[in-house]
């Protein structure tokens, strides 16, 4: 099939290149023309694993970029829209890019279309992009669909190879026949339902994740105060099947491009439906709460924060990505420069977005370079390479010998060994 993709971000990008690895024709399309630019050289502008493969593989053959939506909505049967939805004022998403696509797509049906809804927008916005384009394209033939993704940062191009589920939101009997027939290679369970309930669906399931990471957050915080630990209590729990062990792992907090924004955007949602979602705010207010916390032990340990060094390893919101939108790290790194500390930070890949987020974030060569002088290592996020690291030159390198492993990822037993006092979340 011919296929359109308008953003070429995180979810725009392996889109692209997945469909384009299945043999369809893809033209992705964004108003960057330096991304494009870079694009078509086929250099990856987001770190994905598997995506440079991809790009690699394709480019040239199955797919190219452009800075033109004419050009590209003409060409194509579907068209998917993947622009961002940024958290607004209120907490609401912010739809201004989504019509922005839509507009651009109005100017350029020529034939019958699929116009698919793939970012993660409010319910009701299926009929805003309906309306817009019919607003604009009166007389043309087009369906506006729902097909919210399920992708996760780090692991992407393997979620869209191998999904959970597929899920279509529509009411035409048209539309709904050619997308199964797009997706069939995936031989996913294929779902299909009113574009409402599509759009729930994703909130849904992201707000119930964020929830299991609240809750074990706030369990782990238990485990502390009464000696239990908490790696022990989540492995109990999830041999339950209808519990499972994802996202029982406690850690400073959530982050990243989706959890935040799209639990406050339901939250939004729920109000001006007249509905105060309780159960939900409580999440996000246990998120905060264990960025402060984490924080907070740092400061203890040390008995002060003033002039004291910090050595931070991670900066991005979980591991296998350079995305640090809302990360943990971040906030953390600031509260305790707020309080006095210097911060050395080091992250295998996200130190360059770090540094744009947080203006005046002073970044190490390398993640014993950061720890050389350090009263204290604070693990925030858990690469691999962390867990690898050869702690007897650390120890030399360090001032202190405190650690807080605030993902729970190091040996205990063997940082304690090598005199370091360890501390984890919830241990």
């Amino acid at each position: 099939m011919r296929i359109a993709v308008i953003g070429t971000g995180y979810v725009g990008l392996v889109t692209g290149a997945c469909f384009a690895d299945h043999g369809h024709t893809v033209i992705g399309v964004d108003r960057e023309r330096e991304k494009i630019q870079r694009l078509n050289r086929g250099e990856v502008t987001i770190y994905e694993v598997g995506l440079p493969d991809l790009l690699a593989r394709n480019l040239g053959r199955t797919l190219s970029f452009t800075t033109d939506t004419d050009e590209a909505v003409s060409a194509s049967e579907i068209v998917f829209i993947t622009v961002g939805t940024p958290q607004g004022e209120e907490g609401e998403a912010d739809m201004s890019y989504v019509v922005e696509a839509a507009s651009g797509i109005a100017a350029a049906i020529n034939a019958y279309k699929i116009i698919v809804n793939k970012s993660t927008m409010p319910v009701g916005s299926t009929r805003l992009v309906d309306r817009v384009i019919r607003e604009k394209a009166e007389g043309e033939e087009f369906d506006v669909i729902s097909n919210p993704e399920f992708l996760r940062e780090g692991t992407a191009v393997r979620d869209f190879m191998n999904p959970d589920r597929i899920v279509i939101g529509t009411g035409s009997q048209k539309a709904a026949g050619i997308m199964a027939e797009l997706y069939r290679p995936l031989n996913a369970p294929l779902f299909i339902t009113d574009p409402a309930s599509a759009e729930m669906i994703k909130y849904a399931s992201n707000a119930f994740l964020a929830t299991k990471v609240s809750f074990i957050n706030a369990i782990a915080n238990i485990c502390e105060a009464t000696g239990a630990d908490v790696k022990e209590v989540a492995m109990g729990m999830g041999y339950d099947h209808r519990i499972g062990f994802e996202f029982l792992r406690s850690g400073p907090g959530f982050g990243g491009s989706c959890f935040p924004k799209d639990c406050q955007a339901l939250i939004e949602i729920a109000r001006n439906s007249g509905y105060h979602f309780h159960l939900l705010e409580g999440v996000m207010q246990v998120n905060q709460e264990q960025i402060k916390l984490t924080a907070g032990k740092v400061e203890r340990r040390l008995g002060g924060l003033e002039g004291r060094q910090v050595a931070a390893w991670g900066l991005a919101f979980k591991p296998n990505t350079d995305d640090v939108r809302d990360s943990p790290a971040l906030e953390i790194i600031s509260l305790l420069s707020a309080g006095g500390a210097r911060v050395l930070a080091y992250d295998p890949q996200a130190m360059e977005n770090a540094r744009a987020s947080l203006p005046g974030l002073e970044c190490a060569g390398s993640a014993l370079e950061a720890a050389t002088g350090a009263d204290i290592l604070l693990i925030l996020t858990d690469w691999d390479e962390f867990k690898m690291q050869d702690f007897r030159k650390v120890a030399e390198a360090m001032k202190g010998c405190d650690v807080l492993d605030a993902r729970n990822c190091l040996d205990p037993l063997a940082l304690r060994r090598l005199g370091f006092n360890y501390e984890g979340i919830g241990r």
